[in-house]
């Protein structure tokens, strides 16, 4: 029983003495551990709050000058608000990262650690996942680049090879665009090789009008213009139209027609509005001066019409009678016999 008790002391006697000569390196420790932690997350709460403020001021940038031509492309709100919210994302998202992963490798560092062992497995098993991530991973870089580019944006019109329509979202991994008919492709930003942006910069109206060979061009040039002048100053067509209508002349010469050119310069997307306008104008305006419009079909000359209206009539009752056409057009109607009457003399 002594001994038991003697033994007890001795153990307890130990634990004193060991705590009492290590506690100040344990406290030094845990207190460098707790300052590092304590800097890690007021520096992340920092920096993510300046990226916060800077999304917010852009976004109050946008708003405030939405609608307003800036390099060929109308600042459109919604979009910049998006690709701004889509940068501050991943900015924030790096900048956590950083700050968490030092504020570890310090903390590692701090309980005396080796990290050499560590940091090789990491990057063994950090290969192992980006090889089988690889699709997710090549997404991800594509759709920052697409965004810090300002490739497209929100209410885009794209042509984006696998799919094209209006860009409704825009995301790290994927793109959402409604089709023509409504229907919704969710695009991964890996797949696009190439893209087309119908909505930045400005586009062409081009409309070709066909008349008779016969036709005066300088009277066909001067009604055109007319047109092109008049619709230039009236509204909306004012705004659409981000250039001078003009009529660029004869672009084909056939034996039953002759075209010409007219070309605009427009606001991106209004192209078709403006073509539909100029054609119903120009249709007007050459039906007002007397100019015949040459559909797809050679016009029929005067001398192929049939002169006399009845033969065209009869030429159905000759076809009829292939052995005798003339006698079947021209044969005289029969008389009937008369049929006696009663004898109202008696």
């Amino acid at each position: 029983m002594s001994t038991t008790v003697k033994d007890t002391h001795e153990s307890v006697t130990n634990a004193a003495s060991f705590i009492e000569e290590n506690w100040a390196g344990w406290l030094y420790v845990g207190l460098r551990i707790l300052l590092i932690i304590v800097i890690a997350m007021a520096l992340r709460s920092m920096v993510r709050k300046a990226l916060t403020k800077l999304i917010n001021r852009m976004n109050r940038g946008a708003e405030a000058v939405e609608g307003t031509p800036l390099g060929g492309l109308l600042v459109n709100a919604e979009r910049r608000r998006q690709r701004s919210e889509a940068i501050g994302s991943v900015l924030r998202s790096v900048a956590s990262f950083l700050i968490l992963g030092t504020a570890g490798l310090m903390v590692l560092g701090a309980l005396e650690i080796n990290l050499g062992p560590l940091l090789a497995s990491a990057g063994v098993a950090g290969v192992a996942i980006g090889f089988g991530a690889r699709n997710l991973v090549t997404d991800f870089l594509s759709g920052v680049f697409m965004i810090l580019e300002d490739q497209y944006g929100v209410g885009d019109k794209i042509d984006a090879g696998v799919a094209s329509g209006e860009v409704v979202e825009v995301g790290l991994r994927v793109t959402k665009l409604r089709g023509d008919n409504g229907e919704i492709w969710y695009v991964r930003n890996g797949e696009i090789k190439r893209i087309g942006n119908l909505s930045q910069g400005w586009a062409t109206a081009s409309v070709d009008v066909q008349v008779k060979p016969s036709e005066d061009l300088n009277k066909v040039r001067q009604v055109l213009q007319d047109v092109a002048d008049g619709m230039a100053k009236e509204s909306p067509w004012d705004e659409h139209l981000w250039g001078p209508v003009e009529v660029l002349g004869l672009s084909e010469m056939l034996l039953a027609s002759m075209t010409v050119a007219v070309s605009a310069k427009t606001m991106p997307g209004k192209q078709f509005a403006v073509e539909r306008e100029l054609r119903w104008r120009i249709k007007e305006a050459f039906d007002a001066a007397g100019i015949a419009i040459v559909g797809g079909l050679p016009p029929v000359e005067e001398e192929d019409a049939p002169a006399d209206p009845t033969a065209a009539v009869a030429a159905p009752s000759a076809l009829a009678n292939p052995a005798s056409p003339q006698s079947a057009a021209t044969a005289p109607i029969p008389a009937q016999p008369a049929v006696p009457g009663p004898n109202l003399t008696k």
